[in-house]
């Protein structure tokens, strides 16, 4: 229910009186060409990679006789073994289909707020690369609706559940986690907290130039 939602939530939304769809405020803003699995694969060129690779029922889980540190970006909760009991999250389901149309909405991203439709966002994956003319080049494109969904076990976390009793659970945590001081805690899962791409980069890049 919204009565129990932190007010720094909405907050993070801006409210805009003119004529301006941007969502942030940055005076440059930008996705890396290719989007970012091309990103991510130049970063972890040369790198032994594992995927499929469930972290606490594999040999890394003892971590420490393979590497001197660990970067780790799963839930929090998980690495502690739940001493502190379970967060809560919220997930989503996507809903994809290929259209037969060269432009559906116009923009990568449109949100819909009224309680009567069931998806939260439809994203049009082209209009994050392609502008003006050339979204005609091809005749067909592809979206994903966004379902919000209460969050079950097997299910992928999205978003932590900023209230009160959840935060004074991660704050336990947050303490257990500077005692491990060879594990770098990160991203949306081990920070229990809402990142936007941005942030992310710029929190490494300030860890790097204070312990790099």
């Amino acid at each position: 229910a919204c009565k129990d939602l932190p007010a720094f939530i909405i907050r993070r939304l801006p409210v805009r009186l003119v004529y301006d769809n941007n969502y942030f405020n940055d005076p440059y803003q930008g996705i890396p060409v290719n989007g970012y699995n091309d990103l991510v694969d130049g970063l972890l060129e040369g790198v032994d990679c594992l995927t499929d690779t469930d972290f606490f029922l594999s040999k890394f889980r003892h971590w420490r006789k393979i590497a001197r540190r660990l970067v780790y970006t799963g839930p929090i909760d998980a690495f502690f073994d739940f001493c502190e009991g379970k967060l809560e999250w919220r997930t989503v389901r996507l809903e994809t289909a290929v259209l037969d149309v060269p432009n559906y909405q116009g923009n990568a991203v449109v949100n819909y707020t009224s309680h009567e439709v069931p998806y939260t966002r439809i994203i049009e994956h082209k209009h994050f690369e392609r502008f003006g003319e050339s979204v005609y080049e091809n005749g067909k494109t592809v979206i994903s609706k966004e379902y919000p969904m209460a969050f079950q076990e097997g299910m992928e976390p999205f978003y932590p559940v900023n209230d009160q009793r959840n935060e004074e659970k991660y704050r336990r945590y947050e303490k257990l986690a500077q005692t491990e001081k060879d594990v770098i805690f990160g991203g949306r899962l081990a920070k229990y907290r809402y990142y936007d791409m941005a942030p992310v980069i710029a929190e490494v890049l300030e860890w790097w130039r204070r312990n790099g």
